[in-house]
């Protein structure tokens, strides 16, 4: 399905990929290989997670990212110094909680609703 828009909800377990357009959802559930952390704080990020991640993406115009902690931010910098074609089309991260992945869409949507007007009027940026 070629769409316009995604979001990602990420933690460093899984990443749930949800692709839409005004009629469509596709979902795609990416996992970890490993989500466990050591007692005395986290192991870093799992770059072959992010990558998986990032190439359930390619061909996305416009994406937003979204979670509970450090993922979301770990995986757009990954893409930084990684997957540059999907880091330009990351336009904001934002912090949910658990959320359904009908939530997560109904808030993207609504998201990028006030986005592409905000894009298309150079009066409101």
């Amino acid at each position: 399905m070629t769409t316009f828009h995604a979001v990602v909800w990420i933690d460093h377990s899984e990443a749930h990929v949800l692709m839409f357009d005004r009629e469509h959802v596709e979902a795609q559930r990416v996992k970890a290989r490993s989500h466990h952390t050591p007692k005395h704080g986290h192991v870093g990020p799992d770059k072959d997670f992010f990558k998986h991640v990032a190439q359930a993406l390619e061909g996305v115009s416009e994406i937003l990212l979204t979670g509970p902690a450090s993922a979301k931010i770990e995986f757009r910098d990954f893409c930084k110094h990684n997957m540059h074609a999907v880091e330009k089309c990351i336009v904001d991260v934002i912090s949910s909680d658990h959320p359904t992945d009908a939530q997560v869409v109904a808030m993207a949507r609504q998201y990028f609703l006030k986005y592409d007007q905000t894009a298309a009027d150079p009066s409101l940026r």
